[in-house]
């Protein structure tokens, strides 16, 4: 069974719209969800507003889901990812840090022709 949203925006939230598409620095995704709101409030198929606005009708049909079964905010804004859990605990990534932006030991090393190390020794620093 395919359901169809029908989005009806009140005056406030047509406000809240047009300054959200106006100007400012917005997410891109954001602007698109109130782009399909805005058309699909003008009465224009899903198709349509898909095509005019770059995306797929899953993404039409979502957005108008959320309108209808959310609010505006619930609509336009993403709901949490989870993302990948941390490879490295908060002390590895300070050892890590503080190994990265410390200086190298001095190495002097004698290489043959072939490539070879022959000899390496650290030098000292007397302090």
């Amino acid at each position: 069974m395919n359901i169809r949203y029908r989005v009806e925006l009140n005056e406030a939230e047509r406000t809240q719209l047009a300054a959200l598409l106006s100007g400012g620095k917005h997410p891109a995704r954001k602007l698109k969800r109130a782009q399909i709101l805005m058309a699909a409030d003008a009465g224009i198929a899903d198709e349509d507003i898909a095509n005019s606005v770059s995306v797929g009708g899953s993404t039409v049909y979502r957005t108008k889901r959320r309108f209808v079964e959310g609010n505006l905010e619930f609509a336009l804004n993403e709901e949490a990812r989870p993302g990948a859990a941390r490879k490295l605990s908060g002390k590895e990534t300070a050892l890590l840090v503080a190994t990265a932006c410390s200086s190298p030991p001095q190495v002097t090393a004698q290489v043959s022709q072939r490539g070879q190390t022959i000899r390496r020794s650290s030098i000292k620093r007397s302090g």
